[in-house]
């Protein structure tokens, strides 16, 4: 039987996550973040940061770029919101509780919208990425690090077989990068102009679709 994820779980989940959020996940996704934060500032403009936790990214942003952050977790927005203050973080115009499955923004509203390490979080991964696609601008981009599943072999059996400890804990194991294809390919307005390896392991990627002006 398929393990299912649940919006509700989910914000529990980062609820409990937030008081160690940075320790845990701050060093080994550093990289990750980086890169994502590098290629989003060679656009500028207005960023969406889906996912933006405790708001761990946000100082990294050149000046240019104007941050919105959402989250589903009120637990771990409370420490973003810290973070904005403490650091006076003037290019961030708002963080919000919302739910990537239903942002509430008009159609393309945001130059760039940037999602570390949140889609396999998501109850419901192609409704959110539709969400990004909807509300980006012809012409920007949606950038993504993701781990992406074996699908398939040893490490693939494993990634099932972990789901209902994961799931709980508030992200899969199983996500092939198939569904990420799939989706690009229903949603035509949408190319892939990059994918590349992240670290740890190499289980980890950077994507970025942009936007096709004309659609």
């Amino acid at each position: 039987m398929a393990t299912t994820m649940q919006t509700r779980t989910v914000a529990a989940a980062y609820d409990r996550w937030a008081p160690v959020y940075d320790l845990v996940f701050g060093a080994v996704f550093k990289r990750g973040r980086s890169v994502a934060i590098e290629r989003a500032c060679r656009i500028g403009g207005k960023v969406l940061e889906v996912g933006v936790g405790t708001g761990i990214s946000l100082p990294q942003y050149d000046k240019n770029c104007r941050l919105t952050g959402v989250d589903i977790s009120e637990g771990i927005l409370a420490k973003a919101m810290q973070r904005v203050r403490e650091q006076k973080l003037t290019n961030v115009d708002g963080i919000m509780v919302m739910d990537a499955e239903a942002l509430a923004f008009e159609d393309d509203s945001f130059d760039v919208v940037v999602a570390q390490y949140v889609i396999t979080a998501v109850p419901n991964p192609e409704r959110a990425l539709d969400e990004f696609a909807r509300i980006v601008r012809p012409g920007g981009e949606i950038i993504i690090t993701t781990r992406i599943g074996a699908g398939t072999g040893v490490r693939g059996r494993i990634e099932k077989a972990l789901m209902p400890i994961t799931s709980r804990l508030g992200f899969r194991t199983e996500f092939p990068w198939e569904r990420y294809a799939n989706w690009a390919a229903r949603v035509r307005s949408m190319e892939l102009v990059e994918r590349r390896p992240l670290p740890p392991l190499g289980h980890f990627e950077l994507l970025r679709f942009r936007k096709v002006k004309g659609s």
